[in-house]
């Protein structure tokens, strides 16, 4: 996948920068400016796009006895 590529994400996900960089063009950004931006903070917020395979899933806490 070339960087930049957004095959990756999910609706919702590219929904959300959609919505985040139409906020940032309102506030006077650049649109190039205005797109990196929406998509930093989609990865922030949500990790990055889809994830599979082994190595993606979320930690489990375990419990550890003290005697």
């Amino acid at each position: 996948m070339p960087r930049g590529d957004k095959s990756k994400y999910t609706n919702k996900q590219k929904r959300q920068a959609e919505h985040i960089e139409e906020q940032y063009k309102e506030s006077g950004l650049p649109e190039d400016e205005a797109e990196r931006r929406a998509w930093s903070t989609v990865n922030k917020l949500s990790g990055g796009g889809k994830k599979s395979g082994s190595g993606h899933k979320k930690k489990s806490k375990t419990k550890t006895k003290t005697n």
